[in-house]
């Protein structure tokens, strides 16, 4: 690894936002969580009500978890001066676009943030490079 890379502000950022995403969607919902029938199974028994069913999935079953994993590696990527690739940030766009569309404005509008600074940071990351090409040949 290079310590003389600088390290890329917009992917860094982009992992922090989908961090503090999880955290507050995790705020919001964990109050309602049925810890206490989960753990006796009802789960695993199909015994659940379909609130309880959508809770777990819109916390440990769900993305939460996942995105803040993804906010850790990206925001230690651009700590260390590189760039997710550009597919990332547009498959996160078009999960939040369509997320958005099946259910409205919603939390999922956050979603735009850490997808908007993946792509700004690919974009903005190519032209250096191009530009040193340019300047070599």
């Amino acid at each position: 690894m290079n310590t003389d890379t600088p390290p890329s502000r917009l992917t860094v950022w982009a992992g922090y936002t989908m961090i503090i995403i999880s955290v507050l969607h995790t705020v919001v919902f964990v109050g309602a969580a049925p810890w206490a029938s989960w753990l006796a199974g009802d789960l695993r028994n199909g015994t659940a009500s379909s609130d309880s069913v959508a809770t777990f999935w819109a916390l440990p079953g769900g993305w939460v978890v996942v995105l803040v994993l993804l906010g850790l590696l990206v925001s230690r990527a651009g700590r260390q001066g590189q760039h997710v690739p550009a597919y990332v940030g547009w498959a996160m766009l078009a999960w939040v676009v369509f997320a958005v569309f099946l259910i409205g404005p919603s939390g999922f509008l956050f979603g735009f943030v850490p997808a908007g600074l993946l792509i700004a940071a690919s974009l903005t990351g190519k032209r250096p490079a191009a530009a040193r090409r340019r300047v070599r040949s």
